[in-house]
């Protein structure tokens, strides 16, 4: 294998070095616990599971014996090797191990697949691989167990619970200690304890998956919204809104009802079955549809804050990452094949700004052509081709994931960055040539002939609520002033300051900067702290040398910063709104 295959930064060798990982763990359980059966250990993005069905029920206090078998298994260096079996034999011989997961994911497999297995020591798993070719090429004393879930066979309700022991390693003992550090802040970081501590949003019994914003919350959400409409407007876009609620004849017609239906809430008006949105795409179709229209209108940008709805199982659930009901920031960008380009490159321009605003980095993700696709193959390879040469021009890198785009088009995924080097993927740029033919969308061309438009499906935050988690955890709480629900709190030192701190404070809510008072009889010391477990921006201390002068005493996140006067403090916390400072 080539020097750069074994190195850390080849997302390919992390995955085997993940996936060695993961048959390490199984290995290690099944030395410890006798008769434990094994489900699915995949390789994920920052480490790697094992689903397992087990009489003992797995808690923290199991991990320190598991991972110190781990280190014993990496130090026997045992070879792992591959060999492959006839059905009949592969299926007698997971019988033989007791291994009824495995026998079933065998039944599952194509009569003409290739049935391999991996052997290492004692241990012997179902699996295509690939792996490291040997338990000693892992760093046994930078593994970590970090939690253990439940999860249904094969992701079905009506099947089994399993046990998830999930799990990440490293090459290096100081790379797990980084990434336990980061685990930490993260810990701290967590949007939904940030929520309840700030007043933000609230998850309750009585709607799981549904969140409830609170009024602080609403503000940040309806700032959000504003900047999402300036921009938007900025770009070229216009904005529609579409019912919540539509029937089925339509979600026939877009393939939603025989493809995505478990996923609906349904219900009967007047003997005709609906189906609340999961998705706004054909409420826009309708629109495009409700009039005429000219190539001379084309490329015509629809933006929606559509509020949509989907079953999510419970366990799925999240906090304000997976929701039930979240508000999509969607547009479809109706366009001729030729504007294609252009308009690609306009989103992520648009994208460009919108997440400098936040200081998130991205990386762009390029899925091409599925198996199961509609559509002409050259109708897919132009888009495919347009998509690389918008961004390449645009002197953009890309990744290509062969095969993963939707069954409709191609598609580029942006997956941001935040702080801690953690990734979210938000935006997308998806490519339709089905849904104009399936709504027998039109235009009139210069030629004075009816022709098909292509479409392009487009978030820049993904939902609303989502991206409000993430920068929750990005900023920790610390929202940059223009988004911060609370800008400015007005505190006294004492009561004979009331009187002039109401008068700041009514001049910078007249200026339009979101303000609160504090007139409390407490000690000044117990305000201050107080208001800085709320992370707000500045605080304006009065006592009264400053009710005297006229002055304010300003403390920002930066520390004490002294007496400046109102009009001076007002002109900078507005030129830091005006600009977006983050």
């Amino acid at each position: 294998m080539a020097e750069f295959a074994y190195s850390w930064d080849n997302p390919e060798y992390r995955k085997m070095y993940h996936h060695t990982c993961s048959h390490i763990l199984a290995q290690a359980v099944q030395r410890l616990y006798p008769g434990t059966k094994f489900a699915i250990g995949p390789a994920i993005d920052d480490g790697f599971y094992y689903d397992i069905d087990s009489d003992h029920v797995f808690t923290p206090e199991d991990f320190p014996a598991i991972e110190e078998e781990m280190r014993k298994i990496c130090k026997e260096k045992l070879k792992l090797e591959r060999f492959e079996l006839p059905r009949q034999e592969a299926l007698k011989l997971v019988e033989e191990m007791g291994q009824s997961y495995k026998a079933e994911l065998i039944h599952d497999l194509p009569e003409d697949a290739v049935i391999s297995f991996y052997r290492q020591g004692d241990f012997t798993d179902l699996c295509a691989g690939p792996h490291l070719d040997s338990t000693g090429r892992v760093k046994g004393n930078a593994i970590r167990i970090t939690s253990v879930t439940g999860a249904y066979w094969r992701g079905d309700s009506n099947r089994k619970m399993l046990q998830r022991l999930y799990a990440v390693s490293f090459p290096s003992r100081d790379m797990l200690e980084e990434y336990i550090q980061r685990m930490e802040e993260a810990k701290k970081r967590d949007h939904r304890k940030l929520g309840r501590e700030l007043g933000l949003f609230a998850l309750m019994d009585e709607g799981p998956g549904f969140p409830f914003f609170l009024p602080k919350g609403m503000v940040l959400r309806n700032t959000l919204i504003d900047y999402w409409r300036q921009v938007h407007k900025k770009y070229g876009y216009v904005e529609i809104s579409t019912p919540m609620m539509l029937n089925r004849a339509l979600w026939e017609r877009s393939g939603h009802w025989e493809h995505y239906k478990a996923n609906m809430y349904t219900t009967v008006i007047d003997e005709t079955d609906f189906a609340v949105k999961p998705m706004n795409c054909p409420g826009g179709m309708l629109v495009y549809k409700s009039e005429p229209h000219s190539y001379r209108d084309l490329p015509l940008r629809m933006g929606e804050l559509g509020v949509v709805h989907r079953h999510e199982l419970s366990g799925a659930l999240h906090g304000l990452f997976r929701v039930r009901c979240f508000t999509q920031d969607d547009a479809h960008i109706f366009m001729t094949w030729e504007q294609m380009k252009d308009e690609i490159k306009n989103v992520v321009r648009l994208f460009d700004e919108v997440y400098s605003v936040f200081g998130l980095s991205y990386q762009i993700e390029l899925s091409t052509m599925p198996e199961d696709h509609m559509g002409a193959e050259e109708d897919w390879n132009f888009a495919t081709e347009t998509l690389k040469a918008a961004v390449t021009e645009m002197g953009k890198d890309y990744v290509v994931n062969e095969g993963d785009g939707a069954f409709y088009g191609p598609k580029l995924d942006f997956h941001l960055a935040d702080c801690l080097g953690r990734t979210w993927q938000c935006g997308t740029i998806q490519l339709d040539m089905q849904l104009p033919e399936r709504f027998e969308l039109e235009y009139t061309g210069a030629d004075g002939e009816k022709h098909r438009p292509v479409m392009i499906h487009r978030v820049v935050l993904g939902s609303i609520e989502r991206f409000i988690g993430v920068i929750t955890e990005h900023f920790a709480g610390a929202f940059p002033l223009w988004l911060a629900p609370v800008q400015v709190r007005v505190l006294t030192i004492t009561d004979r300051a009331d009187a002039f701190a109401r008068t700041v404070a009514e001049r910078l809510d007249g200026a339009g900067i979101r303000v609160e008072t504090d007139l409390r009889n407490e000690k000044i010391g117990k305000k201050i702290a107080e208001a800085r477990t709320q992370k707000i921006p500045y605080l304006l201390v009065l006592g009264d040398k400053e009710a005297e002068s006229g002055t304010v005493a300003v403390r920002s996140r930066q520390g004490d910063e002294g007496a400046v006067s109102l009009e001076a403090f007002m002109a900078r916390a507005l030129e830091e709104i005006r600009t977006k400072q983050k």
